[in-house]
C-alpha cells in the first residue's frame, strides 16, 4: 500500500494487514464471526459502554476483502453467488386510510421495539414502503414506532452518526480527536418512514420532537451514556425537509455528492442536506469536552 490507507477512521498500515491474515489463518475455521470478535478483543475496539464493536469490525473487514487486502473464510449465512437485496416478510396488516387531523389521533403512543414483538414489523415496514428499504443498523442504534388505538403510524431508527462530516463538524467546533472521542455522543436519524395510508398533516414533526424529549434517556438506558445531539440527512431530489424545519432543527449544510468510502473525490452520491437537533443546552461544550 503506497498511499494511507484509512477504513472506519482506522490507519491500516502494511504491518496491520500482515496481522490480519496471520490472524484468519489461524481462526479460519471458527469463522467469520468469532474472528471479528477475537480481532475486537486483541485490539480493545469497543463501544463507550464496554460492548466489542463486533459489527464494525465485521465491517471493516469486509471493507478490506473488497479491496483484495485478505481473504475472510466463506460466510455461514449469505450465499455470495446470489446475494439479493434483503427482504423482510410482513404480515396481513390494516392499510385503511387515516386521513384527519393530529387532534384526532392523539395521544399517540411511542414504542421502543428493538428486542421486541414489534421489530419484525418494523423492519417489515422498512423493506415494503422505505424508498431506501431495509438495512441492519451497524452499532449502537434504537427502532422506535409510534401507534394511535394500536394502529401503526410510522418508523423512526437511529443509530451511529455520520464520520465525518464538514459542515456538521464546523457546527461543532471540534478538531479530529476530539470527534474521535465524542461522536458516540451524536445519533443519526437514518429512517423515517410515515406509513403510506397515513396522512396526517404536522404528525411528522410531531413525532421529532416526542423523539427529541427522550432518545437520550433511551439511549443512556440502553447504552450507559447519554445522546446530546441528532443529525439527519435529507435527500434535496427528493425531500425539502419540511418536517424537520417545523420541530426546529437546523440546517447546518449540504454532503458534497460523495460517498464515505471515496477515495477519488468523484461526486456520484445525491446531494443531501444536513439537519441536526441539539438535545442539550450546552451540546457544544459537552461535544468538545
Amino acid at each position: 500500500m503506497k498511499e494511507k490507507l484509512i477504513v472506519r477512521g482506522r490507519l491500516v498500515t502494511p504491518a496491520d494487514i500482515v496481522f490480519i491474515r496471520s490472524f484468519i489463518e489461524k481462526y479460519h475455521d471458527k469463522g467469520r464471526t468469532f474472528i471479528s470478535k477475537e480481532l475486537c478483543r486483541y485490539w480493545n475496539w469497543r463501544q463507550p459502554n464496554g460492548a466489542l464493536k463486533d459489527m464494525a469490525c465485521r465491517d471493516f473487514l469486509s471493507r478490506l476483502e473488497k479491496k483484495g487486502l485478505i481473504t475472510l473464510p466463506p460466510s455461514k449465512s449469505i450465499n455470495h453467488k446470489r446475494k439479493a437485496k434483503k427482504v423482510i416478510s410482513l404480515p396481513l396488516h390494516d392499510k385503511t386510510p387515516i386521513s384527519s387531523s393530529l387532534k384526532e389521533i392523539l395521544p399517540i403512543e411511542v414504542k421502543l421495539v428493538r428486542w421486541t414483538v414489534h421489530e419484525s414489523l418494523f423492519n417489515g415496514f422498512l423493506s415494503a414502503y422505505h424508498y431506501l428499504g431495509y438495512c441492519q443498523f451497524v452499532g449502537a442504534h434504537l427502532k422506535y414506532m409510534a401507534f394511535s388505538k394500536q394502529r401503526p403510524l410510522a418508523c423512526l431508527g437511529f443509530a451511529v452518526a455520520a464520520w465525518r462530516l464538514n459542515c456538521r463538524d464546523r457546527f461543532i467546533g471540534w478538531d479530529d480527536e476530539t470527534r474521535k472521542k465524542n461522536l458516540h455522543l451524536i445519533s443519526n436519524n437514518v429512517r423515517f418512514l410515515i406509513l403510506p395510508w397515513v396522512k396526517v398533516p404536522h404528525l411528522a414533526s410531531h413525532l421529532l420532537s416526542l423523539i427529541a424529549k427522550r432518545i437520550s434517556s433511551d439511549w443512556q438506558r440502553v447504552y450507559g451514556y447519554p445522546i446530546v445531539l441528532l443529525e439527519t440527512f435529507v435527500e434535496k431530489q427528493r425531500f425539502f425537509g419540511t418536517c424537520y424545519k417545523a420541530a426546529n432543527w437546523l440546517k447546518v449544510g449540504e454532503t458534497c455528492g460523495r460517498g464515505r468510502n471515496d477515495r477519488y473525490k468523484k461526486k456520484n452520491k445525491p446531494i443531501k442536506a444536513v439537519f441536526v437537533y441539539p438535545l442539550h443546552k450546552n451540546f457544544r461544550l459537552i461535544l468538545n469536552g
